[in-house]
């Protein structure tokens, strides 16, 4: 017997809906018999559109030959999660140097999980564009809330710097950056409290690190160094500022010159991610 194609609707007529029977009234010769298969879609995520369900029709044309009428489509691929926001990326950053002391409480493991939040965020923001039309995204006051530098136990870090601890007790306050994108101005700013014989209470000052800036390609940032200045607070602030005299550059170690580079690897209206020549982490918010 040959074989023939059944065009009818995707849903049965009413005598195969209200019959218990396999059998139906049909054109002459055909004897069909009727089998309908719930199929699910594969997915992790399942929308209203997707949960659908595939109805394959057989017809059976003499003993044991079938012809199907419906084709199933192709099996869809599985949907991947949704990548984290850049908001939960910052989240997770923030939780990560939370409670560090701006890194001066790290340890190696510390170091590593803030290393990994920085670079899950710098990947999800891109390539960082500070050309001219993008520069005013620097413009303002800065808090830094995480140096990996610190961890070294000194203010300079990987660079020749005043140490912390009882040869020499100063405590690190808060820790800024000021910077002009009209002046060129850059200034880190440092609240220290020096500690004094007793019964000299300590001694807070605010040293602002003065420096002139230029930007270097779409996001390299190269800073000279000035002039430092220091102002005294509390039961001393009637004192005028003291301006450190700088020491010459021949006589300055290599490692020192007085000028650097970082590059801004993350940046929106309330966070920044720099990264040091010298492999420094820096996450500062703004102030």
């Amino acid at each position: 017997m040959s074989m023939a194609s059944l065009n009818f609707p995707l849903h049965p007529p009413p005598s195969l809906t209200h019959s218990s029977s396999t059998s139906c009234s049909i054109p002459k010769g055909f004897v069909p018999c009727y089998n309908i298969h719930a199929l699910k879609l594969k997915g992790h995520l399942q929308t209203s559109q997707s949960r659908r369900s595939l109805l394959v029709v057989k017809s059976a044309v003499g003993e044991g030959r079938e012809a199907s009428v419906v084709d199933p489509p192709p099996s869809t691929p599985d949907f991947p999660w949704d990548a984290p926001s850049k908001s939960t990326l910052k989240f997770n950053l923030l939780s990560a140097v939370s409670g560090l002391n701006r890194g001066l409480a790290a340890n190696e493991d510390d170091l590593q999980k803030a290393d990994t939040a920085a670079k899950a965020l710098e990947a999800a923001g891109g390539v960082v564009d500070l050309s001219v039309e993008n520069i005013d995204k620097l413009q303002g006051r800065w808090k830094l809330i995480y140096s990996s530098t610190f961890s070294s136990r000194t203010l300079g870090g990987s660079r020749p710097g005043p140490p912390t601890g009882r040869l020499l007790p100063i405590t690190l306050g808060q820790v800024f950056q000021r910077i002009d994108v009209l002046s060129k101005d850059f200034d880190n700013i440092v609240e220290l409290q020096l500690g004094a014989p007793w019964p000299l209470p300590p001694l807070e000052a605010t040293a602002t690190l003065a420096h002139k800036f230029e930007l270097i390609g779409s996001s390299k940032i190269k800073i000279k160094f000035e002039k430092t200045t220091v102002k005294t607070l509390g039961n001393f602030s009637q004192l005028p500022p003291l301006e450190l005299p700088r020491i010459p550059d021949a006589l300055r170690p290599s490692s020192n010159r007085g000028s650097g580079e970082f590059e801004v690897t993350f940046l929106d209206s309330d966070t920044r991610i720099t990264r040091g020549d010298k492999g420094e982490l820096r996450v500062f918010v703004i102030a």
